[in-house]
Parts: structure tokens; C-alpha cells; sequence
């Protein structure tokens, strides 16, 4: 009897070996006779290519061979373009710096996809280059305004970082006009010559409310609506019985959950006890690894997603809510697998002994942070009433963390002041009110405790090798920070720097608080910073001053954090580890680290459109504010009873022509030598907010 042939198995590191081998770019054919394939093995070979083309890990050539870019000067990332119309690759290596792309070198490219760049050449020691190759697209949706044209119709995306126009197959009859604010599906990107095409979807008849802006973010940002069937399915089905197994029971104690008002998914839940030499503090932290099983199709979703996204009144989550709502979430008086760690210190903050665990909880209490703040500092009889089963612990754990906020506070970790814009609705959902939101002792008190067990988890994971996805924040660049400098004379603010580096900036903040630009500084001090970002090696966290952290807090909202408990669980377990490819972690951090920007991206877009909505009605009305901004064409004003931004254009104020002196923060009236500098109040008048154009404009009182 004939002995059939067992088919070649072929896998991502055989090709590369190869590669690396051969020293030259190899075409189909040389990898076949390379490798010795056999017919049924083509469709493996090709199917393996295609593969890690996409990755950027390979590259096809234009005369059909594939290479290692590397060696040819080609650098795999991903797009992201400036409203100027240049751009940056950031690569996928790890080891390699992003290549600055002018603007008439990004060609067919997109803003966010996946490209192939060659560097031409280094200009003061920055890379510039010019996109090659797209391997993938980002954006299915796009958002703009309809043109017309010799009765053709096109869309112009209203993000200036796209500066393609979108010829429109399907014109809707009469409902299309020239000016409607419009998303399309992109059926055609352009390449080859053609240029991009797309069909209409939706017709936004003016952003009047939250709900038609929420949509148009979500569009425009290509947000995930809804979770595919066979995803639902799954997590309706999921088995939710609860056997100890070897889990650490923790039934018996006072484990609480602290949140905001309207939270839904709670994934976090704490205890203190108070000891004759110090503190034990339980973090558990919902299981969700339990529940997603690794490359399962709920997995493959929350990957792609990487994080949920929260708007005002709605939120797009990363599990469906059969998961995050329920099954993992902690809610109180219901058994619930955790993962805890158990950090012992001592009466000066610091930590002592660590240990973590397969645990069970029962959360006693889902408290809030405004019910906490009132029970400890407000001093509120109600609130202290409310929750007197608790207070004692809860007064132990506001013990804790102002010990280890000093602790933090002493070695030098920046601890930035930065409101976020609170909506308050009225009973039809319109906005009433947009303040500043609170930041209060309840809030610091949950972070502490988060930012401890995450510290403590990574260096565990670390300490054993543990391969793992950190969170990393370089030091900011010299240069950034000259600007800075130049900024706190401009305002003459002085510091007192009892070191270099970190301490140096800490003082920085120290020395404004209370001031009327506190919060202006606080913010060009985190622009002139790096972003924080995930990767697969551990460079330590500068922000934080912490030599190894990583997200293990919030694993319903953050597949980072998923990642590290798999990671922890298979330590403890002794058993292989989830995440043993080097390229897959490396992958997957830049992967979510670019998720993570498009939703912040989205939430700031929403909130600042938001704004411009709410001061439409409100128009010709007189507020005062303090300048946050100089450009050439005007300054930027924000407003201190109401919690938004609008600039004052040069080309309103009719009195005078203004010198823009960059360096020195300000604009220079040259006939009446009248004066706007960063930092300085002023009175201004509410003349335009185009929301659809997100556009908010003041003029002098």
C-alpha cells in the first residue's frame, strides 16, 4: 500500500531562517526548490507569505521577490500623518526610531495604515524617507463634506490628515447636496493610478445633539457598534459555575468596590487590614482570563478592539456585556473569581512582602467615590451612616495610601492635575452644565493602590523572566523640555530643582499649584513628554518614577491587562507561557498602543465637539479666561466658568498688526505695543461654534 506524504509544515521562523541564510531577496520558486515542496504544499507556502507580508516582517518587492527589510533599507510601521501634511512611520521594531515622511512622499497612503518606507537619507540626526508599499489598511469609513462637480459628486474628508477626495458611487438622488456632512463606505483606495471611491451611508442633517455627535465619532474614528454573532454567542454561553478549584477563598472579607456614579463594569475590588507593623492591602481584580480563553473568537474581538471606549450616556466595550456587566464583574454579594496580589507594608509605606493568587471574592459593597469622600473628609453624617459597615476599613485604607502617595511623592513621580470635562445632562439629555471635574481623595486613594499592585505584579512577572507586555514612559527629549523652560520665564515662574531629571520637573508642578496657569502648565508639561505606550521590554515608567510597571488592573476594559494576567496565571500555574514569540508580543503592544491613541483621539474629538455645541446657544455672551495658546494667526482663550477652548484670530482684531514672537510666548501689537502672552487673563466674546466644522471663536470684549 502507498504511504501518503505527510504535508511540510512550514511556519514563520523556518521562513526567516532561510532568509537570513540566503543573504538575498528570494522569489517563490527559490523557496520551493529551497525547501523541496511538493505540490500540496504551495497553497502553505503562499498562505504563510501573505502572512507575515502583512506582519511587515517580510516584504514583496515590485519585481514579485520578498526580502528582509532590514537589509534593504525598508522599514515596516505604521502612518500617522500631521494636519500639515507630512507624516511619521513609527516602526514595528522595537530598536528602530520613527521616519519622518513629507508630505509628497506619503503618495497613496492613509493616515493609520500599515506601510512599508524606504529611509532616503538623515537630516540632524532624524530619518526621512518615503512610503513604498501599503500592506494594510486602517480605515473602512470615512467622513466629510460633499462637493459637487460637473454634476459628479465627492466627499472631502473632514480630517485634514486625508487629503485624497472620495469619488461617490451612489449620490442618493435628491437627499445628497453640495455641503452635507455625509460617511461613506471607501469601496476603492486609490492605487494604480484610480483614485479612491466610496458610497454613502449616512447623511448627518447637522450635529444638534450628543447622540448625532457620538455617531459621527464613531464613524469617523471606525469605532467597533456592534460584536459579531458567533462573539455574542459565545459569551451568552459562557459556563458561569463557580467551583473553589485551587483558588485562594476570600469570601470572608471586606472586599469593596469604589467607582463613579454610572460605572457598570466593576473589575477591581480592595481590602486593607490594619496590623501592629503596618498594612496588608488585597487588590483582586476580576478573572477574566477564566472566562476569554486565548485565540477563542471572543479573544480575537477583544484584541481587535484592545480597549473599551466611554462617551458621555454610552459605552463600546471591549467584551460584550454579558461579560463585563455580569459574569466578570464584581458585583456585590456574588461569588467571583479574582486574581489578587497581597502586598504587606510597613508604617513607613513601603513594601514589605508580596504574594498573588488564584483567588474567589464576594464584594460587600459597591461604593462610590463621592460616598467615600463625604464619609472621610467631607465629614458627612448620611454617607458615614451609609456605609458604617465599612468605614473603619475604608478609614484603614485612606491611612494606606496617603503613606504610599508620600512614598511616590518623595521618590519623584509626577502626579499631573488635569480635570477632564464633566457633562452634566438635563432630563431631555441636552447639556446643562460642562464643568471641571472634581479630582477627589477617593480617587487618589483607588490609584495608589492600582499603581501599587501593578508595580507589584510586574516586577514578579519580571523577576522570573515572565514573558509579558509592559507599560513604558521614556524621558522626554531635551529639546521639548527647552521649550518648556523658555514657557515658565515667560512666565516668571520659578522652581527650586533638588535634582536632575524627574525632581527637577516635580518641583516644576509643585511651584504652580493654586496658581490661575497651573492647569495650563500641567499640560504643556505632559505634551512636552513622550506617551506612554506597551511594549514587550521593560524600560521602566518616568512618569511614575518606577523602574517596572505594567496595566493588571482592568482586564475588562484593556487587553493589556488580559495579557499580563495569562502571563501571571501560568507562573503560578507553572505551566508554558501564554506569550512566547517575541514578535507576537512586539506585535501586540504596538498594536494596542495604537488602539489606545485612536480612542483617545475619538474621545477628545467627541468631548471638544461637545463644547463647541454647548456654547452655540450661548452665543455673543462675555466670559473671562486665561491664554493657553500663541500662534502666528491668534491665541487660544479658555474659559474659567465654562470648561472649553476657542481661539481669537489676528485677522479680527482690527486696531493693530501683531509680530508673533515664538520665543517668547506672546503677540506684539506693532503701533500700540499692546500685549497677549501665554498665561495673561482676558475678556472675550462668544462669536462663532460650528460644530459640524468643530470650530469655536472668540473676539475681544
Amino acid at each position: 500500500m502507498k504511504k501518503k506524504k505527510t504535508p511540510l509544515i512550514l511556519n514563520k521562523e523556518m521562513l526567516l531562517k532561510i532568509f537570513k541564510q540566503e543573504q538575498r531577496p528570494l522569489g517563490f520558486n527559490d523557496l520551493q526548490i529551497i525547501f523541496g515542496l511538493q505540490k500540496q504544499d504551495k497553497k502553505t507556502l503562499k498562505a504563510l507569505l501573505k502572512g507575515v507580508v502583512k506582519e511587515g516582517v517580510i516584504v514583496r518587492l515590485k519585481n514579485g521577490r520578498y526580502g528582509i527589510p532590514q537589509e534593504m533599507n525598508l522599514v515596516a510601521g505604521t502612518l500617522w500623518c500631521t494636519r500639515s501634511g507630512n507624516g511619521f512611520v513609527m516602526p514595528d521594531r522595537e530598536s528602530e526610531r520613527d521616519i519622518f515622511i513629507p508630505s509628497r512622499y506619503i503618495r497613496d497612503a492613509f493616515h493609520g495604515d500599515k506601510v512599508v518606507a524606504r529611509v532616503e537619507h538623515s537630516v540632524r540626526g532624524r530619518k526621512e524617507g518615503k512610503i513604498i508599499k501599503v500592506t494594510a489598511r486602517k480605515i473602512k469609513n470615512i467622513v466629510g463634506f460633499v462637493k459637487t462637480d460637473m454634476n459628479m459628486f465627492f466627499l472631502t474628508p473632514e480630517d485634514e490628515r486625508i487629503s485624497h477626495h472620495f469619488a461617490i458611487n451612489n449620490p442618493l438622488g435628491k437627499e445628497l447636496k453640495d455641503g452635507d456632512l455625509a460617511a461613506a463606505r471607501i469601496t476603492r483606495f486609490p492605487e494604480g493610478g484610480n483614485g479612491p471611491e466610496c458610497e454613502i451611508v449616512k447623511v448627518f442633517h447637522g450635529l444638534s445633539t450628543m447622540e448625532s455627535i457620538i455617531q459621527f465619532v464613531e464613524y469617523k474614528h471606525n469605532l467597533p457598534l456592534r460584536f459579531k454573532k458567533g462573539v455574542e454567542n459565545q459569551a451568552q454561553n459562557t459556563d458561569v459555575k463557580t467551583p473553589l478549584e485551587d483558588r485562594l477563598d476570600l469570601r470572608s472579607t471586606q472586599h469593596v468596590t469604589i467607582d463613579g456614579e454610572f460605572a457598570k463594569d466593576f473589575d477591581d475590588a480592595v481590602f486593607v487590614e490594619k496590623e501592629r507593623n503596618g498594612y496588608t492591602l488585597y487588590v483582586s481584580i476580576a478573572d477574566v482570563s477564566h472566562y476569554v480563553e486565548k485565540d477563542s473568537p471572543l479573544d480575537i474581538e477583544a484584541y481587535e478592539r484592545g480597549t473599551s471606549i466611554y462617551f458621555p450616556g454610552k459605552v463600546l466595550p471591549m467584551l460584550p456585556k454579558a461579560l463585563s456587566n455580569v459574569i466578570c464583574s464584581l458585583n456585590p454579594n456574588e461569588d467571583r473569581f479574582t486574581l489578587t496580589a497581597v502586598m504587606h507594608f510597613n508604617t513607613n509605606g513601603d513594601i514589605t512582602e508580596t504574594s498573588f493568587h488564584k483567588s474567589i471574592i464576594r464584594s460587600v459593597a459597591r461604593l462610590t467615590y463621592r460616598k467615600v469622600e463625604d464619609a472621610l473628609l467631607g465629614k458627612d453624617k448620611k454617607a458615614k451612616k451609609e456605609i458604617k459597615d465599612v468605614l473603619p476599613m475604608v478609614e484603614d485604607m485612606a491611612s494606606l495610601a496617603s503613606l504610599l502617595a508620600l512614598k511616590r511623592d518623595q521618590r519623584g513621580s509626577l502626579d499631573f492635575d488635569l480635570p477632564e470635562p464633566e457633562v452634566i445632562t438635563n432630563i431631555e439629555g441636552g447639556i446643562k452644565e460642562i464643568l471641571r471635574s472634581e479630582r477627589l481623595f477617593s480617587h487618589r486613594l483607588i490609584e495608589e493602590f492600582m499603581i501599587a499592585a501593578n508595580e507589584a505584579v510586574a516586577r514578579f512577572l519580571s523577576d522570573r523572566k515572565a514573558p509579558a507586555v509592559y507599560r513604558i514612559h521614556e524621558p522626554p527629549e531635551i529639546e521639548k523640555l527647552k521649550d518648556l523652560e523658555r514657557l515658565l520665564a515667560t512666565l516668571s515662574v520659578g522652581y527650586k530643582s533638588t535634582g536632575k531629571g524627574i525632581k527637577a520637573l516635580k518641583s516644576i508642578l509643585d511651584s504652580v499649584r493654586g496658581k490661575d496657569y497651573e492647569f495650563l502648565i500641567n499640560r504643556v508639561l505632559l505634551r512636552s513628554m513622550k506617551q506612554a505606550r506597551y511594549s514587550p521590554l521593560n524600560k521602566g515608567h518616568f512618569g511614575l518614577a518606577s523602574d517596572c510597571y505594567l496595566h493588571f488592573t482592568s482586564p475588562i476594559r484593556r487587553y493589556p491587562d488580559l495579557m499580563c494576567h495569562r502571563a501571571l496565571k501560568s507562573v503560578l500555574d507553572n505551566s508554558p507561557a501564554p506569550y512566547r514569540d517575541e514578535k507576537e508580543l512586539e506585535k501586540a503592544a504596538h498594536h494596542l498602543s495604537d488602539r489606545e491613541r485612536t480612542v483617545m483621539e475619538a474621545e477628545r474629538e467627541l468631548e471638544d465637539r461637545i463644547r463647541v455645541l454647548f456654547m452655540r446657544d450661548r452665543i455673543n455672551e462675555v466670559y473671562e479666561g486665561i491664554i493657553t495658546h500663541i500662534t502666528s494667526y491668534g491665541f487660544y482663550v479658555e474659559l474659567f466658568d465654562v470648561f472649553v477652548e476657542g481661539i481669537v484670530l489676528l485677522s479680527e482684531i482690527h486696531d493693530d498688526y501683531f509680530l508673533f514672537q515664538e520665543e517668547k510666548y506672546r503677540l506684539i501689537g506693532r503701533r500700540t505695543r499692546k500685549i497677549y502672552r501665554i498665561g495673561d487673563r482676558i475678556k472675550i466674546r462668544v462669536v462663532l461654534a460650528d460644530v459640524e466644522k468643530n470650530l469655536l471663536r472668540f473676539a475681544l470684549t
